[in-house]
């Protein structure tokens, strides 16, 4: 029941959050969402009847979906790798689809769109209420990974890391934010017990990133692929000739 009622009112949440958001686009948008994004943070932290502030909430207990324990670090683990392959699959159907060539020529061309018949408001609230449910089944498995959650996590600080997820893996496409999360991941949860200034490590491959490969590291990696693949080509040619 909790996990529903989480579903419902981030669903509800993120339904009113678009339609505030997408009445700008462009750096609007995103300071639009910022802002809403503070705004929970201020709820979550001011409002201690619920949140209880600073202190958070802590959740002894961990469910059992259909008579799954998710209780053991293995059933746990086992569930989250479902989930995640479940939502990769989704997404991949997502982007394959009709809709989601809808969303790309809204992205790219949205004066055409228009001109075309397509509803270019309706079809960015529809792929942000899509977003927002995977958003929230993440926010379920945070907290019962963590049994804690506080105001901290809807800080702005949380949103640039998100933010820098999809950035440094690329944009626009499936692996990338996979890769992105998985660079920040490892050097919190990794390379930060061996290296204490490991926040000056993550910002200088950040650096990195977007020095080499500006549209990501994963599409920079498969263009590099490419050039050093031709290259190869044209040495193995000119040798045999």
């Amino acid at each position: 029941m909790a996990i529903a009622g989480a579903l419902l009112v981030t669903t509800a949440g993120t339904a009113l959050f678009a339609a505030l958001s997408l009445r700008a686009s462009g750096i609007g948008f995103v300071m639009i969402t910022l802002a809403l994004g503070q705004l929970v943070w201020g709820l979550a932290y001011r409002w201690i009847s619920i949140t209880n502030g600073d202190n958070g909430i802590s959740v002894t207990s961990r469910p059992a979906p259909f008579g799954l324990s998710l209780a053991s670090a293995d059933g746990f683990y086992y569930a989250s790798l479902v989930i995640f392959l479940v939502a990769i699959a989704t997404c991949a159907i997502f982007v394959r689809s009709p809709f989601g060539a809808a969303l790309r020529g809204t992205r790219d061309q949205p004066r055409r769109m228009n001109a075309l018949g397509y509803h270019v408001w309706m079809i960015r609230f529809w792929a942000c209420m899509f977003s927002g449910l995977l958003a929230s089944v993440a926010g379920i498995l945070f907290v019962y990974y963590n049994q804690f959650i506080s105001p901290q996590v809807s800080a702005l600080t949380t949103s640039a890391e998100a933010l820098l997820m999809v950035i440094s893996g690329g944009s626009g496409t499936l692996l990338g934010p996979i890769f992105g999360a998985a660079i920040v991941v490892v050097m919190k949860n990794v390379v930060s017990a061996y290296i204490e200034r490991w926040n000056l490590v993550l910002g200088l491959i950040f650096i990195l990133i977007i020095s080499f490969m500006p549209e990501g590291l994963v599409p920079g990696s498969v263009r590099l692929a490419r050039v050093a693949w031709g290259r190869l080509r044209l040495f193995l040619k000119g040798a045999r000739s």
